[in-house]
Formats: C-alpha cells, sequence, structure tokens
C-alpha cells in the first residue's frame, strides 16, 4: 500500500522537518556595507593617526602625502620636507603597527571566544600575557636592559623574550591540558591557563621583589605602548600577522560548525579536537607577535569581537573579518587617545583600553547568555 504524503498547510511547520535550534549562530554571510564600513574605518584610522600629535597635519594633506607613497601617484600635498619626514618615518610606522596588533588581538579574542563558547575569553587566556611578563621581566631584572634602549624600537632582547615566553607558556598550557586525557574538554584548557598565568605571575613579582631598581622599566613595557623608532617593528610581526590571519579566516565556518557540539560537528564530517588545536596554535601564535611588539594591550579582544557580534551578527563568517578590521582601527584611534589626551605626556595605552574595557563587561555580562546559550 502506497502512503501518499501530502503538503503542510501554508503557515505551519512540517513536524518532519528538524525545527531548527535557538542560539546558534544563523549562517548569515558578510554583507558588504559592513565590510565597507570595516575598511572606511580603516582608513579614518590611519588618516588620523598620522595627523594629530604634538604637531597637528592637515588630514587633506596627510591624505595625499600617503597616497603619494602608492606607486604612480603624485600629488601637491602641500607639506613641508620637515613635515613629510614626520608623516613617513614617525607617525606612520607607528600607527600601522596599532593597526597590525589590534587587529591580530581583536582577531585571537573572536577566535578564542568561538573555540570556547566563553564570552570571556580573550588573547590572554592560555597564560599568553603571563608568559610574556615573565620572560620580559627575566631579561631586564636579571639581563640588566634599561628601558632606554630595548624598550624603544625594537631591539632583539625585549621582543624575543617576549615572544618565547608567550608561545613557553601557551606550549605548557597545552601539555597541562593533554593530562585530561584525549577526550579532554575546552574548559580544561581554561582551566590550564589559569594555572600557568598564576604560577607565572608568582614568578614574575618574585623577580620584581628581588630587583626592585628594575620596576620602572618592567612596568613600562607592561602597561603597553606602541612606540616604535621605524619600520622594523612592522617587519618584524607581519609575517605573523599575515599567517595568523590566512589561517584564522579560512577555518571561520568551521567555528559556526563547532558551536553546535562536538558530537554533531563529527557528523557533519568535522574533526573537532583537530580544527580546535589548529585555530588555538594560530590565535596563538598572532598573540605572542602581537605582545612581543607592543607589550600587554589588554580587552582588545573582548570589546571589538562582542560590539561585532551584537550589531552585525553571530556568525564567524561575520566576526573573525569585521574584527580584523575594526580592532586595527580601534587599537589606532586609542593610541592617538593615549597621545594627546594628557599631551604633553603620553598614556600608555594599555591603561586607555583597560579603561574602555572594565565598563564594557557590564554589557558582556548582560548579553552573554543571549550569545552564547
Amino acid at each position: 500500500m502506497t502512503v501518499r504524503s501530502t503538503p503542510a498547510p501554508a503557515g505551519t511547520r512540517d513536524a518532519s522537518r528538524p525545527a531548527r535550534v535557538t542560539g546558534t549562530p544563523r549562517p548569515a554571510g558578510l554583507r558588504k556595507r559592513w565590510l565597507a564600513a570595516g575598511v572606511l574605518a580603516v582608513l579614518v584610522a590611519l588618516v588620523a593617526g598620522v595627523s594629530l600629535g604634538p604637531v597637528s597635519l592637515p588630514p587633506g594633506s596627510v591624505a595625499a602625502e600617503l597616497l603619494n607613497l602608492l606607486p604612480g601617484v603624485r600629488l601637491d600635498s602641500g607639506l613641508t620636507e620637515r613635515e613629510i619626514a614626520i608623516v613617513t618615518e614617525l607617525r606612520l610606522p607607528r600607527v600601522v603597527l596599532g593597526l597590525l596588533v589590534g587587529g591580530m588581538l581583536a582577531l585571537a579574542g573572536g577566535c578564542y571566544q568561538g573555540v570556547f563558547r566563553n564570552p570571556l575569553a580573550d588573547p590572554y587566556l592560555l597564560g599568553v600575557a603571563a608568559g610574556a611578563g615573565f620572560a620580559v621581566t627575566a631579561v631586564i631584572t636579571l639581563g640588566g636592559v634599561g628601558a632606554g634602549g630595548a624598550l624603544t624600537g625594537m631591539p632583539v632582547t625585549i621582543p624575543l623574550a617576549a615572544f618565547v615566553g608567550s608561545l613557553g607558556a601557551v606550549a605548557l598550557t597545552y601539555l597541562l591540558g593533554a593530562a585530561g586525557g584525549r577526550d579532554r574538554s575546552p574548559a580544561t584548557l581554561i582551566l590550564a591557563g589559569v594555572a600557568v598565568s598564576a604560577f607565572l605571575a608568582a614568578g614574575q613579582t618574585y623577580l620584581l621583589q628581588r630587583h626592585s631598581d628594575s620596576i620602572q622599566q618592567v612596568y613600562s613595557w607592561l602597561l603597553g605602548r606602541l612606540g616604535t623608532a621605524g619600520w622594523g617593528d612592522v617587519r618584524l610581526i607581519l609575517p605573523y600577522f599575515v599567517l595568523t590571519t590566512v589561517v584564522v579566516l579560512l577555518h571561520r565556518r568551521e567555528l559556526d560548525v563547532l558551536s553546535v557540539g562536538d558530537d554533531e560537528a563529527s557528523g557533519l564530517g568535522l574533526h573537532p579536537q583537530r580544527s580546535r588545536y589548529l585555530l588555538i596554535a594560530a590565535a596563538s601564535l598572532g598573540t605572542a607577535a602581537a605582545v612581543s611588539a607592543s607589550g600587554l594591550i589588554g580587552f582588545v579582544g573582548i570589546i571589538v569581537p562582542h560590539t561585532v557580534r551584537l550589531l552585525a551578527g553571530s556568525s564567524h563568517r561575520v566576526i573573525l573579518p569585521l574584527s580584523l578590521l575594526f580592532g586595527a582601527a580601534f587599537l589606532a584611534l586609542t593610541d592617538v587617545v593615549a597621545r594627546t589626551a594628557a599631551a604633553p605626556a603620553e598614556i600608555p595605552i594599555g591603561v586607555v583600553t583597560a579603561l574602555l574595557g572594565g565598563p564594557f563587561f557590564v554589557l558582556v555580562l548582560r548579553t552573554a547568555r543571549r550569545v552564547f546559550p
């Protein structure tokens, strides 16, 4: 006997079709208007960062001079030779460094939040900050490195110590997380990161207590800065920026699949643990490079991805590219505030981001249950 199925009446849901699970990211693509807004934000931050400072320059003239850097473009900016040197040799490297660091921190924050499904996850979750802080403290206190030389520009000692310390802390976190067995959960890595951070923070405090004369040098780096003496800083972290960006963006769709759970992701042909650890490794590498160049700048990885999520959508195909763009613009503009708010003095940029990030936690806590069920 043949059973003939009849179509469901209009306006009703077919009971044979599974209901869409509420709370999972909607498969919305990246809209062109949001992408254009992100690119525009980066351009505005670039021009504003180069124009504003102890010597203010006309934004139109600065934009024209920046266009002159493109091959085949020759415009009369109206700037003097001294002002052109300020633009190309002093301010532009610092602004570009801020764009790269901000983009990596925001991209890593959005990646961590998707991997751990934790709205408070940020680039320092796995002990990156503690590892960098301990390594730099050890180099300054035990090696006698002063702030006058090693903390300006990009010599080998301080950035290399921060980079090695960051990756070492992440590796130690992985090893501790592996003690939970093959089927360990993301929460195991979070707890391991807390343990590693506490251990390294204790070691850093001990070194500072034993070498109190180096406290000022250490804290000048720990509070975060974008001071640069040229393009060497940018060239150093640019390969890591490119590698991190390519890996994370190519795997951004997998974060949407992981959000439904490991069992469902496996049923869809995805290897959850392999994808998770690949994304964590890429995000940690980018964070370590950013920390090595700028010191500890917190809250960028929380503020920017959550703002994008609230405004543009919850799919990681949207969150990650926009976090990269808006994170770059956010840190470059924050650096303008740090340079000009208390001129001629300069506020550490990490202090400015902390002042913005503290109140932002209230918004995160109010929306976390809706965004991360």
